[in-house]
């Protein structure tokens, strides 16, 4: 399927409370990606991506046919972790299993590494979390291990994976 990832605009807001408003899509993402997900929360959302990009972070739209169904972003770390940067994303479910999510780990993966002086990219999905797993097996990520009993969310203990790009893997 095609799509596009651009930067995030204001009116996008309210396109991507429709994508977000699922239980679905947050249970396997941390507390701070509401459910619901009202609309003050896709303004806040894209508020903060427009106010802080090349802040140390890229966020993108995740666009299908001239929608914003999605969003995925890098976040450059600090202190001993600052050649790091952390991935996040998510996909409306209408979306899901079509190949989208993986290309678009690996654009973003580019433009990060092109954009930042980090040498790792890594994303931490929840181990119980197949569908987010094997989109970053397909990008190319590596699984470095199990942190057993490492989150808490929902009223449950998870385990969550550690995966990880490294930038020579990446241009390889």
């Amino acid at each position: 399927m095609d799509f596009i990832l651009r930067k995030w605009k204001k009116e996008d807001a309210l396109e991507i409370v429709e994508a977000a408003n699922n239980p679905k899509i947050a249970q396997n993402l941390r507390n701070a990606f509401p459910n619901p997900y009202l609309p003050k929360d896709g303004e806040w959302f894209v508020n903060d991506s427009i106010a802080n990009e090349g802040r140390n972070q890229i966020t993108r739209a995740i666009e299908v046919g001239g929608k914003a169904v999605g969003s995925i972003g890098i976040f450059v770390k600090d202190d001993v972790y600052e050649k790091s940067g952390e991935l996040g994303y998510w996909l409306s479910e209408d979306y899901w299993r079509q190949g989208i999510t993986s290309r678009a780990v690996r654009m973003i993966c580019g433009e990060a590494f092109a954009q930042f002086d980090i040498i790792r990219i890594f994303a931490e999905p929840f181990a119980d979390n197949a569908g987010s797993r094997g989109v970053l097996e397909k990008a190319g990520f590596t699984c470095e291990g199990i942190m057993r009993n490492g989150v808490y969310k929902n009223g449950r203990v998870h385990s969550y994976c550690m995966y990880s790009l490294l930038r020579e893997e990446f241009e390889a």
